[in-house]
């Protein structure tokens, strides 16, 4: 019986044949399934042909970036397409057959074509936005003063667009009230004719605006579609246009998933005709919010400052009232002391210190002038009064009693 050969010898005519039959480099279309950097510098990758059910694979096989390669390709494609290599990405790549005994079979990667994963539409993006930028126009609308609460839009749509009906219900039909002015100025929103009929509006309102016609910015509506129905919005002579319009331009086209070279050079955008609709609401339902916070911080101050008030006045009605009481108190102790200086000077008061009073017949208190013996005079007692006559008179001063 024949002893075979050894799975080394049968790796190695497996190398030889593939060597032999497979030399020449490939350029082959994949998907790629995983991506994983190493740190040698090395890109390791699994290649995947799927089935028609987009699940199920029909061939799968290992990739390999060296690093002299991956340090030139990484970038290059990224520049060309504006995105890195990732899973689930579609790609041509130039490979070459290798066969180790110890890692079996893998593709060596060399070259990869970008035109390949983004397609001629998307290259054509690419020069185009590249062109825009080198012309200083990327921001050029952008940097138009926009009002803080826009509300009179021009806007141009086609009128049986469903992105159109939908915006309209949503800012005419606000749940707060908020009041809006617009105009629609009609014009195709796909194909090729629609660069030309967008620009061709655009021109209809700036002689309209030349007339009188008082717009705060220009809205550009479109729904969703396809990526060839929406490819004119990367058209360069409309997004050169807008991107040079006199008024601010608020685009909103497509879905969520899609980005346009009209949304990058406009001042403003949002994903859907109805998200920009609520960004229109927002901003004045932020305003009225902002107001009522102002009102109740003002209606605040004014209670503190009365309160503040009433607490001043409160305190002068305060030092008023113990003034008025201090000057009571002093001018009643002052009355007090008079009321107490007339009654010791009452003569009443001295009678009743045990003195006596001596008046003439009439009641007249008298001095010794004038007086004579045989006068008749009144001596009043505490108790009592006593007729008399005068018998001597003597005059002598009061300090002979001393």
């Amino acid at each position: 019986m024949d002893s075979g050969i050894s799975l080394y010898e049968l790796q190695l005519k497996i190398k030889g044949t593939i060597a032999n039959s497979l030399c020449e480099k490939y350029w082959v279309r994949c998907e790629i399934h995983e991506l994983k950097g190493h740190l040698s510098g090395h890109c390791y990758l699994e290649l995947v042909d799927k089935g028609d059910d987009g699940n199920s694979f029909k061939a799968k096989c290992s990739g390999i970036i060296w690093n002299s390669r991956w340090r030139v390709l990484s970038p290059y494609f990224e520049s060309m397409t504006g995105r890195k290599l990732s899973p689930g990405m579609s790609v041509l790549l130039l490979v070459q057959v290798q066969y180790s005994e110890i890692y079996g079979l893998s593709l060596i990667v060399y070259d990869i074509d970008p035109s390949f994963t983004v397609g001629e539409l998307e290259m054509v993006r690419q020069k185009t936005i590249e062109r825009l930028t080198k012309e200083g126009l990327m921001d050029m609308n952008s940097s138009l003063p926009l009002p803080k609460l826009p509300k009179n839009f021009a806007i141009v749509s086609a009128e049986s667009a469903a992105g159109y009906g939908d915006f309209m219900v949503h800012l005419h039909q606000n749940q707060y009230g908020f009041k809006f002015f617009t105009k629609l100025y009609n014009a195709p929103m796909q194909g090729a004719l629609a660069p030309e009929g967008i620009i061709a509006q655009l021109d209809e309102i700036l002689k309209d605006v030349q007339q009188g016609a008082n717009y705060d910015a220009v809205l550009i509506l479109r729904g969703g579609g396809s990526v060839a129905d929406l490819h004119c919005f990367d058209d360069y002579d409309l997004c050169s246009h807008i991107a040079q319009f006199p008024l601010p331009v608020m685009s909103a086209i497509g879905h969520d998933r899609d980005f346009h070279i009209c949304d990058m050079v406009a001042a403003v955008s949002v994903k859907t005709p109805t998200a920009l609709a609520d960004y229109i609401v927002d901003a004045f339902l932020a305003e009225d919010a902002s107001l009522v916070f102002l009102l109740s911080r003002i209606s605040m101050a004014i209670s503190n400052k009365f309160h503040t008030a009433e607490l001043s006045l409160k305190q002068q009605q305060n030092r008023i009232e113990n003034c008025i009481s201090a000057r009571f108190l002093k001018e009643s102790n002052l009355l007090d002391m008079i009321e107490l200086r007339i009654k010791k000077g009452n003569p009443l008061s001295i009678l009743q210190s045990g003195y006596s009073l001596v008046t003439g017949k009439n009641g007249k208190i008298l001095s010794i002038e004038g007086l004579s013996v045989g006068d008749g005079l009144k001596i009043v007692f505490k108790d009592g009064i006593v007729d008399c006559t005068i018998e001597k008179v003597e005059q002598q001063k009061m300090t002979d009693y001393e």
